[in-house]
């Protein structure tokens, strides 16, 4: 069996996770309180992006028109 696989390791330090199961480990994945806490604030300081698609963005054909992206008007007249 490969080592990798025998014990779950740590997203942050890539410490071996210590313990049988799920309540051997408190801060799962984590193998501390610090490293939950360095993830959290990659969270929140918005340091986990997903890449932008550069072909996702459809630049400007040359409108001119005012209403661009409004739908034309339905029902009754």
């Amino acid at each position: 069996m490969n080592e990798s696989m025998s014990s779950p390791r740590c997203p942050i330090c890539d410490r071996s996770l210590r313990g049988a199961g799920p309540a051997d480990r408190p801060f799962a994945p984590f193998c501390s309180e610090r490293c939950r806490r360095i993830d959290l604030g990659r969270w929140l300081g918005e340091t986990y992006r997903i890449p932008e698609d550069d072909t996702s963005v459809t630049p400007d054909v040359g409108h001119d028109d005012d209403d661009e992206g409004l739908l034309p008007p339905t029902g009754p007249s």
